[in-house]
């Protein structure tokens, strides 16, 4: 009995020995991932992780080799966290503002900024709260009611106190959206396919299929969307692609355009800035008539459908976009 009592004692001892041994492990490992993840964790809290940071970034940069006008990037310090503006075209141009649509980042200007850079300072701005550079502060709060006043740090930080604007898409709603609550900085204003704005996007198969990149993102999604929104996808640059392609494969889907709702005919008719609403023929998101809807309610708009052109009427009808909007600015 003596000896079995012995065994016992033994195998105790080694059981709390092995014990200790492996909690010892534990704690070394878990000191280790935690390392590890704050080694991986990301400047910016819209990405997964550090790596898929920095492949989104690599990609943006490979998409500003397609700039073909000289260019500086600055970063701008709010409340809200860091802004990123690109900026080209001569220094005592006048000022024009770009607003890009939804996961597009400031990038998506490539085809169109060599015409804006020849007589205007243009500054392109990344939104704060989805793929580009613009960095969100991780304790900051970034709701509808909170991008006027970001914009307007921008701007005041640029010291942009008059200015045109040019928007696409979702970034039409953000153009009206500002022009109804600033004090009077934007002297006209550009409207491309706004989203959201004068009416609900226009759900249908085609809307819903492209729907399917946002939530289950692969390159074969990717390129039925870009065809669903353009009318020439050739057009649509692989560089630019790969980015759209990392930029929501690589971050967390927000859906802060379902917050936009579109604005009411009594906020329209107080605009009384000169406008022009462009929309393509085969927006999938747009029905053409919200053209109709913007000439009646807006005092000072004028429209235009663009021929052969859908969501991405920028890139589809390039020289006629530009050469229309430019007209429009430099108008009496």
């Amino acid at each position: 009995m003596k000896i079995h009592t012995n065994n016992f004692q033994l195998c105790i001892k080694f059981f709390i020995k092995m014990i200790r041994k492996h909690l010892i492990l534990i704690a070394s490992s878990m000191l280790l991932l935690s390392c590890t993840a704050a080694k991986d964790k990301s400047t910016n809290e819209l990405f997964l992780n550090k790596k898929a940071e920095n492949k989104y970034i690599s990609a943006y940069n490979n998409t500003m080799k397609l700039w073909p006008v000289p260019y500086e990037e600055k970063d701008i310090t709010t409340t809200y966290g860091n802004a990123h503006i690109i900026i080209s075209g001569p220094k005592d141009g006048k000022p024009l503002v770009l607003l890009h649509g939804m996961d597009a980042s400031s990038t998506m200007w490539y085809p169109n900024i060599g015409s804006y850079a020849k007589h205007y300072r243009v500054y392109c701005i990344d939104y704060l709260t989805e793929a580009g550079k613009s960095i969100k502060n991780e304790d900051a709060k970034f709701n509808p009611d909170d991008i006027t006043p970001w914009y307007t740090q921008i701007f005041d930080a640029l010291k942009l106190k008059k200015f045109d604007l040019v928007a696409a898409s979702r970034g039409g709603w953000v153009a009206t959206n500002y022009a109804l609550k600033c004090d009077g900085r934007i002297k006209k204003m550009v409207l491309l396919a706004p989203v959201q704005t004068f009416e609900g996007i226009n759900m249908q198969s085609k809307t819903m299929t492209a729907a399917n990149f946002k939530f289950f993102p692969t390159r074969k999604r990717l390129n039925k969307m870009v065809a669903y929104f353009s009318e020439k996808p050739e057009k649509v640059s692989h560089q630019f692609k790969e980015q759209m392609y990392l930029g929501t494969k690589n971050t967390k889907t927000k859906m802060d355009l379902l917050h936009m709702k579109p604005f009411s005919d009594k906020e329209l008719k107080s605009l009384t800035l000169p406008v022009l609403v462009l929309v393509g023929d085969n927006d999938i998101l747009n029905k053409p008539e919200i053209t109709e809807k913007a000439k009646e309610l807006l005092p000072n708009c004028k429209t235009e459908i663009i021929k052969d052109a859908g969501h991405f009427l920028t890139m589809d009808q390039q020289e006629k976009v530009d050469a229309t909007i430019i007209k429009f600015l430099e108008s009496k």
